[in-house]
């Protein structure tokens, strides 16, 4: 029997000085694959319950996250360490390639759970456009 995990995600965006918190909790699947730890879970929209966000969180390495949600809008974020990637978002007024550039990736994850913390900046056309941070926590559910 697979074994399920409470999922904490809190994110934050700070753009013009204004700061906006997200939290988000919620159970799912934590896996050992090919080298990679994978976080999955599924998102429900507020408005809307039946309309939902798969999200998967692959830990690569020590300095790379790869965000991957699938649903109503698409959006595929690499976080590298030192490294400013092209991100695509699919939204409802069409597709977006933004600028992420991760200045800080750390992970204390383990068979058991863990935490993942990372900061960014989002870009469009060079300018800067956000501030970022995502703090995953995950751990057993108890029976």
């Amino acid at each position: 029997m697979q074994k399920e995990y409470i999922i904490t995600v809190i994110g934050t965006q700070e753009i013009d000085g204004e700061k906006d918190k997200i939290e988000v909790i919620t159970t799912g699947d934590y896996v050992l694959k090919n080298g990679h730890r994978y976080i999955k879970y599924k998102e429900y929209d507020n408005e809307n319950p039946s309309i939902t966000t798969d999200t998967v969180v692959k830990v690569e390495n020590d300095n790379k996250v790869t965000i991957l949600r699938m649903g109503e809008h698409q959006s595929r974020l690499v976080l590298e360490n030192g490294v400013r990637h092209q991100c695509h978002y699919h939204t409802a007024m069409g597709d977006i390639l933004m600028g992420v550039y991760t200045s800080k990736v750390e992970h204390t994850l383990t068979d058991k759970g863990g935490d993942i913390k990372v900061k960014y900046q989002l870009d469009f056309f060079a300018d800067l456009v956000s501030d970022n941070e995502i703090h995953i926590n995950i751990k057993e559910k108890e029976e």
